[in-house]
């Protein structure tokens, strides 16, 4: 046994290796990303590893692995789950032959997520079992009875880690990796693999018959358990139940709980044991709903009667409020908040440099009075700007602008989207939009990477998730095969050339694509290009503040002058922004 201090995610990926993984499929979104990330850089890989176009692709991949009897991993999150839940739902009928585990990283305070969904409601609804570890050493151990578990009862199983898990690091103990030679072979089995009603009708029948053993073997196994200590008790669950552990007074009982469906018959046993009892848990009720169902008379303290918050991430902190608030602590320990006053914001920005803060000042030059529907991506940064007035889901800026469009509203509607986005499920709507007669500007920001999740490579930038040389998507010919007429592609540090492209789809009718074309700022520095800086001449510039309005973190004002930092990307826009010319690339007068 090894011991090493790792990333939880790099812990789960470790885990799979372990585990004999032989085939890894996902889309990328934090905080699940950096799973698929480190399994496909290991240099003996024995497994496939695919980075796909979506999460219902990834898993319909996974799934047909799993028929094949090999062992598979689909990693996504939370709201990547939304998108996948049809294959999902379905998937619990079929059953798999090889272990099946869909890793969905949920994000409680939504640090980096739309919404605070509770993928434990996934697993409710399609009735498979969900593991929910509480520590990084816990999600490590947990892949590998995953695996075990979806092959015992032929189910894919459900694990869900969330951010805290997922980003934070520790000390784990790692097992020994083992080589993946099985190779997969499929086994017709129409009354298994084919849905029709009145197949479907038995392998629902089955699929609920398998919920009373489940729930027995994930007692046996210890993901749940309970120690009595006395007359009141905490049930917990996920990291939640770490922080109660730390925070415990003596003569209260424990109840641990790592997975689901829970034991009717046992909760109910350890709940009725006492006079009260307190649930712990971050976001939907899950627990808290089945230790009422089985309370009868026994008082119950959680989210539903205002002890705990149904939103945000819990903490030590958060977690001693809730233990006092309900009388299951006398004190809580931890001082309350003081925060340092009068601190300035700081939100969240675009990079030095970015393609999308050129795309966007070109649109706002244009369309100065105009609806601006967003998307997932770096460039909902654009709020910023005043260039996003909605963002919803992956690929809903194309939908929302076609919604909008027919709802009769007299302005102009220009909508942006990523690459990958785009990929992921704009293509659909682009469709929907020339098909029913649209009138909208498309502008699709091509950086040739999936830069917010962390760099991973998509269909547009010609290598696979392994580096392997790929086909390139032609975006240009896909959105003319979608019907559209009016196509063309820019490069956004060009200002003019932008300006000039928006103005001529500003005068036609219709849905119109224009696709900026920049390599990430990111990337193109890790691949060497350089465009060398740009310096401010104090000589020349008046102080107007045009440069600085544009809004790029290399820019800076003192000394009522404008100046350039060392974020400088040599993108030049700035340059072209200026009305009196005072800046030109460093060392050139």
């Amino acid at each position: 046994m090894e011991r090493k201090y790792l990333l939880g995610n790099e812990a789960i990926a470790h885990a799979c290796v372990e585990s004999g993984v032989n085939f890894v499929s996902g889309y990328p979104g934090t905080p699940s990303s950096e799973v698929i990330d480190v399994l496909r850089v290991q240099p003996d890989r024995s497994y496939y590893v695919e980075w796909s176009v979506n999460e219902k692709v990834a898993l319909e991949n996974a799934l047909a692995a799993a028929w094949c009897g090999v062992r598979a991993l689909c990693t996504m999150k939370h709201v990547g789950l939304n998108v996948a839940a049809d294959p999902l739902m379905t998937s619990a009928y079929t059953g798999i032959t090889g272990g099946l585990v869909i890793l969905s990283a949920d994000d409680p305070f939504a640090h980096s997520s739309q919404n605070e969904q509770d993928t434990r409601c996934y697993a409710h609804f399609a009735r498979v079992p969900c593991l929910d570890p509480a520590s990084i050493q816990e999600a490590h151990d947990m892949i590998p009875e995953a695996f075990g578990l979806s092959e015992e009862f032929g189910l894919p199983v459900i694990f869900r880690p969330t951010t805290r898990i997922c980003h934070s690091k520790g000390d784990v103990d790692l097992g020994e990796a083992v080589a993946s030679s099985r190779k997969g072979e499929f086994h017709k089995d129409p009354r298994q693999y084919v849905v029709i009603p009145a197949h479907t009708r038995v392998l629902h029948k089955k699929l609920n018959e398998k919920q009373s053993a489940i729930r027995k073997r994930l007692v046996e196994r210890g993901f749940n358990y309970h120690t009595i200590r006395g007359k009141t008790a905490i049930i917990a669950s996920g990291i939640g139940a770490t922080y109660v552990q730390e925070l415990l007074p003596e003569g209260i009982s424990f109840m641990k709980i790592g997975a689901y469906p829970i034991d009717d018959e046992w909760l109910g046993d350890f709940v009725k044991k006492h006079e009260k009892v307190l649930v712990i848990e971050e976001l939907a009720p899950e627990v808290e709903e089945a230790v009422r169902q089985v309370a009868g008379c026994v008082p119950v303290f959680g989210k539903k009667n205002g002890y705990a918050p149904y939103e945000g991430e819990l903490s030590p902190p958060a977690v001693a409020a809730i233990m006092e608030k309900a009388g299951f602590l006398d004190k809580n320990p931890f001082p309350p908040a003081d925060p340092v006053p009068n601190l300035p914001p700081r939100p969240p920005i675009l990079c030095a440099g970015c393609l999308h803060r050129g795309t966007f000042y070109a649109i706002k030059k244009v369309f100065r009075d105009a609806i601006y529907p967003s998307d997932i991506g770096c460039y909902t940064l654009g709020l910023q700007l005043g260039v996003v007035d909605t963002t919803i889901c992956m690929g809903a800026s194309i939908t929302v602008a076609s919604g909008i469009s027919h709802a009769g509203d007299p302005r102009d509607i220009v909508c942006t989207i990523g690459d990958s986005t785009f990929l992921h499920t704009g293509i659909q709507g682009l469709i929907n939009a020339v098909y029913n007669g649209a009138n909208i500007t498309v502008v699709i920001l091509d950086n040739r990477i999936t830069a917010m999740t962390g760099h991973q490579p998509n269909p547009n930038t010609g290598v696979t998730a392994c580096g392997v040389e790929s086909p390139r998507v032609s975006l240009d010919a896909l959105c003319r095969a979608c019907g559209v007429s009016f196509v063309e592609s820019v490069d956004p540090y060009d200002i003019t050339g932008m300006t000039h492209i928006l103005q001529e789809a500003k005068k036609r009718k219709g849905v119109k694509v224009i696709i900026a074309k920049q390599m990430c700022v990111i990337s193109a520095r890790r691949a060497g290009v350089k465009r060398g800086r740009y310096m401010v001449n104090p000589g020349i510039c008046t102080g107007c503040g045009t440069c600085v309005r544009f809004g790029c973190p290399a820019i800076e004002f003192a000394d009522e002058k404008a100046r350039i930092n060392d974020l400088c990307s040599g993108c030049a826009v700035c340059a072209q922004l200026c009305p009196v010319g005072a800046i030109a690339r460093e060392g050139k007068k």
